[in-house]
């Protein structure tokens, strides 16, 4: 199920292509091997800002937040928990990332329904990163919310001159990007110098 509010409804319109989204919700599901129903709000900074200073201590907007469902007994839970994301702050990492406000959202769907399958990559030592790397390849999609959050400190750092990259093996890593190795300039043995030979001036 995905609720839109209507402010945000208002602002962003068709660009929001939430029944394309309510069927990547089922692959994405499929695809973690999460059962149970996932709810999704499409809401603004605001809310995600009072959340996630509420639940997380952090007073600031985030993009993606999930709520996994508590446990009921032995019982397998009908629902597999809720998600809440800011469309705001998907909208800016869209333009950040060069792709449509609709793939943002797919990212971000993949990301809060691996925390609801109990992956966290702020506490594992790299599962949660590899399993969105291997899952938004199969899925289409382009360079996960983890992979990003990895990469992007650096990348800002170097853009304000905080830090370089000295190799070319590092380039790669940071950026993703493949570069051909740096082509050794052939030694050239320099000529000796000509001997001066006096000549005539021209007239001007």
């Amino acid at each position: 199920m995905i609720l839109v509010e209507p402010e945000i409804r208002a602002a962003f319109a068709r660009r929001l292509r939430v029944n394309a989204l309510r069927e990547f919700v089922e692959q994405a599901q499929a695809a973690v091997k999460l059962r149970g129903d996932v709810s999704v709000l499409l809401t603004g900074d605001r809310q995600l800002r009072r959340w996630n200073k509420d639940f997380r201590g952090k007073n600031k907007a985030t993009d993606v937040l999930s709520f996994p469902a508590i446990p009921m007994g032995d019982m397998p839970a009908a629902l597999a928990g809720d998600l809440a994301i800011s469309v705001e702050t998907a909208d800016v990492q869209a333009r950040e990332q060069g792709h449509a406000l609709a793939e943002e959202l797919k990212v971000l769907v993949l990301h809060g329904i691996l925390h609801l399958a109990g992956y966290d990559h702020e506490t594992d030592d790299g599962t949660m990163a590899r399993v969105e790397r291997r899952l938004r390849t199969k899925l289409g999609l382009k360079a996960g919310l983890t992979e990003r959050a990895q990469v992007e400190p650096v990348k800002k750092a170097v853009r304000k001159g905080a830090v370089s990259i000295p190799t070319q093996a590092t380039d790669r890593l940071v950026w993703g990007t493949q570069k051909s190795e740096p082509v050794k300039k052939a030694a050239v043995k320099k000529k000796p110098a000509a001997k001066a030979t006096p000549t005539r001036r021209r007239a001007r």
